[in-house]
């Protein structure tokens, strides 16, 4: 099983549950609806990677603010970029189908180092840099689903497990990527930086 790092304490998630259109820019430009309820989704512990890999020319980076969970609570916070094949899941969206195949395969879900968050989750803001250009940037109040609202619709279908991961949904910004892109992710709780990591992308 695959671990990540708390507070320099090796954790084994059992899953990672995404949450999908979860910010309205984003919805809009990828031309998707607006659902009416939550989009749920889990990549599965084999998906994890602290590498970001050059996938194939289809695959699409969506930055996120993830959190990790103990005693069905927020813990702490790190960041996540969720990988996704966008040639498979087009198909699989005009089919009607589960998004697996685009989603969950082995090393879509690169994350950093994860922290304890101390302060008001309304305050967490984060940013994604490519190659030292500002991508995505996102913060509490863009969310359209609040963290809280997060652990009660999850909790009332799903066990959350000590060191489970929700990767919180992407703003808009998401692109392709090439080998040696130098992504820096950062974390803030108001303007104090409390996270930072970078990924170059390996073939």
């Amino acid at each position: 099983m695959k671990q990540i790092n708390f507070n320099n304490k090796l954790i084994t998630p059992s899953k990672i549950i995404c949450i999908g259109r979860n910010y309205v820019e984003h919805i809009k430009e990828l031309n998707n609806e607006t659902p009416d309820s939550m989009v749920v989704f889990n990549k599965p512990n084999s998906a994890l990677s602290a590498e970001l890999y050059f996938i194939n020319e289809n695959t699409r980076f969506e930055g996120e603010i993830c959190f990790l969970i103990k005693n069905k609570q927020i813990q702490g916070v790190g960041f996540g970029l969720d990988l996704t094949d966008a040639k498979i899941q087009n198909k699989m969206k005009a089919k009607g189908l589960p998004w697996e195949r685009a989603k969950s395969f082995d090393k879509s879900a690169v994350l950093s180092n994860f922290v304890t968050f101390d302060g008001n989750l309304e305050d967490i803001k984060m940013e994604l840099f490519l190659n030292d250009k500002l991508i995505q940037e996102a913060t509490y109040d863009l969310m359209i689903y609040k963290p809280s609202e997060m652990l009660n619709e999850i909790n009332s279908f799903m066990s959350l497990e000590d060191g489970d991961i929700i990767m919180s949904g992407t703003p808009k910004g998401v692109g392709y990527y090439k080998i040696n892109d130098i992504f820096i992710a950062k974390i803030y709780n108001k303007e104090k930086l409390i996270l930072e990591t970078n990924w170059q992308v390996k073939s």
